[in-house]
């Protein structure tokens, strides 16, 4: 499944890291910066969250929330964003029904795991509408921050 921008985004209720239930809804009036990460713990999915908590500040000065998912337990997530200090949402998609629902999940990944996320990012409007979408089929690539927050800075 793919998404056009302008389609309306899935919604979806993930536990947090810290165990406690987030919904998409729970940001209506709000643009979200939806990112998909394979596995906690991995090289590139450190970087990558890593330059967003540095970057935190550009996303909040665009008016947007940043929510990360994997398919990992909330318990490793907890660890993850205790390790990086991350300071925004981990979201547990372990029954990976969410990284489906996005067009965003590989059927095989390596080491023969199956259902692991693709990395992607999504900026989904205060409507809930998708502005951007971006699925990258390599999980060595970092999805393209500068068009993420242009995206955001066209939605002020």
């Amino acid at each position: 499944m793919s998404f056009t921008i302008g389609d309306k985004a899935p919604t979806f209720t993930l536990r947090a890291s810290d165990t406690k239930e987030v919904s998409l809804e729970d940001y209506k009036g709000r643009n979200v910066v939806l990112l998909f990460f394979p596995l906690a713990f991995t090289g590139v999915c450190t970087t990558e969250l890593c330059n967003t908590r540095d970057d935190i500040a550009s996303y909040q000065n665009l008016d947007a929330e940043v929510l990360a998912a994997s398919i990992d337990s909330p318990m490793v997530l907890a660890k993850f964003k205790e390790e990086l200090k991350l300071n925004f949402t981990l979201l547990s998609d372990f029954n990976k029904d969410v990284c489906r629902a996005y067009g965003c999940m590989y059927e095989e990944f390596v080491l023969g795991m199956r259902g692991v996320a693709k990395r992607s990012a999504f900026v989904i409007d205060k409507e809930g509408t998708i502005r951007y979408a971006e699925v990258l089929e390599s999980a060595g690539d970092l999805p393209n921050f500068e068009a993420v927050k242009s995206t955001l800075n066209n939605l002020k």
